[in-house]
């Protein structure tokens, strides 16, 4: 929403990638999600922020930048900060369902190698930073899994529209969404992609 806060009811395939990233990216390879298991019913709880209702204008950062003057370069957060309320999720837990692809940058490099690299990462909880679930304040704790454990969720469940990633070809950043649907507790986005049901 445009203003106040509200989380989708589980982890969005980019906010998953974004984690993935965390542990091991690079150049070389691309990381696409393929199901997402949701292990922990969906539930919501209401909390209140502080953020900062203003930003200082890139045209003012420039001017200072070429005058040598940064004196008027600062902000009173006290002065521009706002309550915001969030709906937030709570007691989430999840498991990823993976793959990366090589993306042509680096010709030495094997999927093995990468694989491996990933794997040796997320069993010693090594992280380049530390993944969030959408907004920095809630860090995402990982663990590499070896055998799914079993998800409380049973039936289906459409979640609606929900973000899958931000296409960032050419000079403009657009927004793909698709049709969410939760089965026994699964979100299949390699089913969806594969039916190209992404909008």
């Amino acid at each position: 929403m445009k203003v106040e806060r509200v989380s989708y009811d589980v982890i969005t395939p980019s906010a998953a990638r974004g984690i993935l990233e965390a542990i091991h990216w690079k150049p070389a390879i691309r990381w696409q999600i393929d199901r997402l298991h949701v292990l922990n019913p969906i539930q919501f709880v209401n909390i209140r922020r502080n953020e900062v209702g203003s930003k200082i204008p890139a045209g003012k950062v420039r001017s200072a930048i070429q005058s040598s003057s940064l004196a008027d370069l600062h902000m009173d957060v006290n002065k521009e900060r706002q309550q915001r309320a969030m709906l937030a999720l709570r007691d989430v837990a999840y498991v990823i369902e993976a793959h990366f692809e090589m993306a042509g940058q680096a010709t030495e490099d094997t999927p093995a190698k990468h694989y491996d690299i990933f794997k040796r990462r997320a069993e010693k909880g090594q992280c380049f930073h530390r993944p969030s679930l959408g907004v920095r304040e809630f860090v995402a704790d990982f663990e590499w899994v070896e055998k799914l454990p079993q998800s409380s969720l049973t039936g289906m469940q459409d979640l609606g529209w929900m973000l899958y990633d931000i296409d960032f070809a050419g000079n403009s950043s657009v927004p793909q969404f698709f049709r969410a649907e939760m089965v026994e507790g699964i979100i299949d986005v390699k089913g969806v992609r594969d039916r190209g049901e992404i909008r």
